[in-house]
């Protein structure tokens, strides 16, 4: 299938969400920025911040307004342990919901990572004011996964549908 994106690299800030890494330790948010460099894609913003509704939106509303950043990726939060609670904000923020996102990347996971386990993710990504955001576990298998094959290949596509 072929079809027209963006000709230029996208601008991207990078969220992790967790209580203990740092960004030393980060390796999830590491990997991503490891792939959209790789892309040529710009790392715009990255930060690191605890486990906290509000934290996370008080981090991605700013960057939800910066009419120059395209994606937001964020990392962790996306389990069902009771502090996992990235879903819940980036939820809040949603114009548009985009569910495939989330039921691929649970598929690939059963079928090509982590089998039955897969059920528990609740990755998924949305828009906000033009800003395409994805919501990914932490863990370095997931990034790599994410980032390989569904983000990497579809995010200038996605920005350019959003955009147009």
């Amino acid at each position: 299938m072929s079809y027209e994106v963006l000709a230029r690299p996208l601008r991207v800030a990078i969220l992790t969400v967790s209580d203990t890494r740092t960004f030393e330790t980060d390796k999830g948010g590491n990997k991503v920025q490891e792939f959209l460099e790789q892309a040529d894609h710009i790392v715009a913003d990255r930060k690191i911040v605890i486990d906290d509704y509000d934290e996370i939106r008080n981090t991605m509303i700013p960057w939800c307004n910066d009419e120059s950043i395209d994606v937001i990726i964020s990392t962790g939060g996306t389990g069902i342990a009771k502090r996992d609670v990235t879903i819940e904000a980036a939820n809040s923020l949603y114009e548009k919901h985009i569910p495939g996102f989330g039921e691929i990347f649970r598929y690939l996971s059963y079928t090509e990572d982590i089998g039955t386990k897969a059920m528990a993710s609740r990755a998924e990504a949305g828009v906000n004011n033009n800003t395409l955001m994805f919501s990914v576990p932490g863990s370095v298998g997931a990034v790599t996964l994410a980032m390989s094959k569904l983000i990497i290949p579809e995010m200038a596509h996605l920005v350019r549908e959003i955009t147009k």
